[in-house]
């Protein structure tokens, strides 16, 4: 009997599911699907391994009704009984969760506490757990945490210069998109010609971006701190923003905290310089200055982190273009390159039209790749070593 892995990737407007057969050395994806939660029916889309598509199913809204539309789908296909654990993604893992969990009621309270932290991600992250042992109350579920890769990171880097009563309460830089930056290592990693000494920058750029330095495998520092807010410009989050402007805001404009919330969450970043999309696919398609002027400061702010990260491991000897804008769109990959080319960075245009895995030229001195994250794969991994380390 083949044993298989449930990998549930609950967000604020999405679930994600994948099924992973464990029995061989790396898992195998055997279902993908996604349900938008924003849509009215919402309906879950699946793939099979081999890329057939289903015909799409309507289900109820919200994270109750799509992950019951989920294992309605997974037992009509009886591939149910299979199933030995559910892995998740967490987005907040704080001090106390540095390596995958198995969730106990303990674990649910502690992983509740740290929502303040997270609040756009960690209660939906939640709610699907919650759903799922309400519906599936034996099953072992599987926390694996967005900040857990970035545990590794020394105090300098995750200190701010504030008073220790309040560093002492956990105010500090955590760093996120740890599964994705994870599983690119570990692809890295699985190549025969892989240096672990290499010293490498990873971009994940998607509706949320940040930059990670990686050295001996291990992260070093990245762009996001204390929240999702950090770093890059995003689709609709600021990035890194002058704490006086969020004073200036509630003092001189008179916005009550969760008026600045939802402005710096939902309507800044490529949207709120735009005011057109949050897409970087329809400001590319664009023909207006401000859509134009969006995609310069995404990648501007990129290029500026690039410096800051080469500093920290004291020069790059790889680049890793990951996520939706990462690893699809060749305007923002060539307009980060073409601001690093003082690193030795040289982009082979045609290859980076056509996405290839590589897409710097043979002279450059810092190899350019391309790759796809999956960070359902790295859950279902993650969760595979816990249950046999278990047994």
């Amino acid at each position: 009997m083949t044993s298989t892995i449930l990998v549930l990737n609950a967000g604020s407007s999405s679930l994600k599911f994948a099924l992973f057969a464990i029995d061989a050395a790396e898992p195998q994806c055997e279902l993908r699907g996604h349900v938008d939660l924003h849509t009215d029916p919402a309906q879950l889309a699946v793939t099979t391994a081999d890329g057939q598509v289903l015909p799409p199913r309507s289900c109820a809204r919200g994270q109750a009704g799509a992950l019951q539309a989920v294992l309605d789908l997974l037992h009509e296909r009886g591939v149910t009984e299979h199933i030995v654990a559910a892995g998740h993604r967490v987005v907040h893992g704080a001090e106390q969760f540095t390596a995958p969990v198995r969730v106990n009621a303990t674990v649910l309270a502690a992983l509740h506490a740290l929502c303040p932290l997270a609040p756009l991600h960690q209660p939906s992250n939640l709610a699907a757990i919650e759903a799922l042992a309400r519906l599936w109350p034996d099953l072992p579920q599987i926390a694996c945490f967005d900040t857990a890769f970035h545990a590794s990171m020394p105090w300098e880097e995750t200190a701010f210069a504030l008073p220790g009563a309040i560093s002492a309460r956990g105010v500090r830089r955590y760093g996120f998109h740890g599964l994705s930056y994870q599983s690119i290592m570990h692809q890295l990693e699985s190549a025969p010609d892989f240096e672990r000494a290499t010293r490498i920058v990873i971009l994940h750029l998607g509706s949320g971006a940040s930059l990670c330095a990686v050295r001996a495998g291990r992260s070093v520092a990245t762009t996001m701190g204390f929240s999702t807010l950090d770093g890059l410009p995003m689709a609709t989050r600021c990035g890194a923003l002058d704490p006086g402007v969020i004073l200036h805001l509630m003092n001189e404009m008179k916005l009550d905290s969760p008026s600045i919330e939802h402005m710096l969450y939902q309507e800044s970043g490529l949207l709120g310089v735009s005011g057109i999309s949050a897409d970087m696919r329809v400001l590319e398609q664009s023909k207006d200055a401000a859509a134009a002027r969006a995609i310069e400061l995404f990648t501007y702010h990129a290029a500026r982190e690039m410096g800051a990260l080469a500093a920290v491991l004291g020069g790059i000897d790889q680049i890793v273009f990951t996520a939706g804008i990462g690893e699809h769109s060749a305007l923002v990959r060539e307009k980060i390159a073409n601001r690093c080319q003082w690193l030795g960075v040289q982009l082979d245009p045609p290859a980076n039209e056509q996405h290839a895995a590589q897409i710097s030229t043979p002279g450059s001195a810092v190899l350019l790749r391309v790759m796809r994250t999956d960070e359902e794969a790295q859950i279902a991994r993650a969760a595979a070593l816990m249950l046999h380390q278990v047994h």
